[in-house]
């Protein structure tokens, strides 16, 4: 089975899916890059130039595809122009194509052009969390069943994506779960010492408690609501250190100066890959407090670090990866009052938390980059023959 994938960039989540792929016996992959070679790596969430420190493209076969996008980037639809794409792929003479991501001009214009001359796969992790209201949700109801109907088969990710695709016209046996993931083995080795050394450097005592977020300081993180209800919980044996860049970081530095609290509240700014497991186990509860979440990698890090999670009911994970009382909570997304109940609550004992992390090493440890490559192998191979 000759698979074409079509994805925008290198992405540290996917790249080594590929790698397994390539290694795969019965398939035989090239990955074709949308945003071109030439597109740059700003990142327009963290609002700085991000080059990551761990490999992505060592391991399997990747072509680039020339971008003539007047802006280009993945964060807009007009973003993604390939004039050659189609001619690129069908050069290759794929057995079928499997496309991440739909929402963008050239990636929806391959799709309506392949289907019915290929198998047509999907891979998205879209959720029904937050729907729009009225005229707005009729009309993105017939446009998103119309997208679909240019796809074969998705695989999924959880519970709340194959919701979504199921909504949108894709039935039963359209559907197959590959979870999502992350590498689960470099965040499970041991960073104790760089973890010890990091509380150390901002003066966090073993008795005490970190709460960490990690990710981009933009809009829909609600990273500012976090802030402040830590502020209210104002415990001194608790410690807040938030990770990362972006548009609401001074707002936050401000917020926190002036808290009363601010030896309680630690700042850093962006961390690379091989940075972010001792990051992780330096801390004893993660929160991601987002209004809106498709999933939420940044569960599954903390998870396969062992560490107890705190999420909004807005990520997409949460259903799949959140367990009340076993690893962590779930708190009401943009409501103060909820998430500083849950952090009153996950914050009384050191050793509950500890706990919650060893259940959380249980609960992720089948999520993994190589149960993706089975599933996607299995569907393409076993039933396409």
């Amino acid at each position: 089975m000759r698979l074409a994938i079509i994805t925008t960039h290198p992405i540290q989540y996917y790249a080594p899916v590929f790698k397994l792929l390539h290694e795969r016996k019965n398939i035989d992959i090239k990955v074709f890059y949308t945003r071109g070679q030439d597109a740059g790596t700003h990142d327009h969430g963290f609002g700085k130039t991000i080059d990551w420190d761990i490999p992505l493209l060592d391991g399997y076969p990747y072509e680039w595809v020339q971008n003539t996008a007047a802006e280009p980037g993945s964060h807009h639809y007009k973003g993604i122009v390939n004039p050659d794409l189609i001619k690129q792929v069908l050069g290759w003479q794929p057995g079928a194509i499997l496309f991440f991501g739909w929402a963008y001009q050239s990636h929806l214009k391959a799709m309506r052009y392949f289907k019915g001359r290929v198998p047509v796969y999907f891979r998205g992790d879209s959720t029904l969390l937050n729907e729009p209201k009225a005229l707005k949700k009729i009309l993105k109801y017939i446009f998103l069943r119309w997208v679909y109907k240019h796809v074969d088969h998705a695989f999924y990710v959880g519970t709340n994506n194959k919701a979504y695709f199921s909504k949108y016209g894709l039935k039963e046996e359209q559907l197959t779960f590959a979870p999502h993931a992350i590498d689960n083995s470099r965040f499970e080795s041991d960073h104790s010492h760089e973890a010890h050394e990091l509380r150390l450097s901002l003066n966090i005592k073993a008795d005490d408690i970190l709460v960490l977020y990690a990710g981009k300081f933009e809009v829909v993180k609600n990273v500012e609501l976090l802030l402040s209800a830590f502020i209210r919980l104002n415990n001194d044996n608790v410690h807040l250190m938030l990770v990362g860049n972006g548009i609401k970081e001074q707002l936050l530095k401000d917020e926190a100066k002036n808290s009363g609290i601010a030896g309680n509240i630690h700042f850093l700014d962006f961390k690379n890959q091989s940075a972010m497991p001792a990051l992780y186990q330096c801390a004893d509860l993660f929160c991601l407090p987002s209004l809106s979440e498709s999933w939420g990698l940044a569960i599954n890090e903390a998870m396969a670090c062992g560490k107890a999670v705190l999420a909004s009911d807005k990520v997409g994970c949460a259903i799949d990866l959140v367990k009340k009382g076993s690893n962590g909570d779930i708190f009401e997304s943009g409501d103060e009052d909820s998430l500083m109940n849950s952090l009153d609550q996950l914050t009384r004992t050191k050793t509950g938390l500890a706990e919650m992390g060893k259940n959380s090493a249980l609960i992720i440890k089948d999520w993994s980059f190589v149960n993706i490559a089975e599933a996607i192998e299995n569907k393409l191979v076993y039933t396409t023959g």
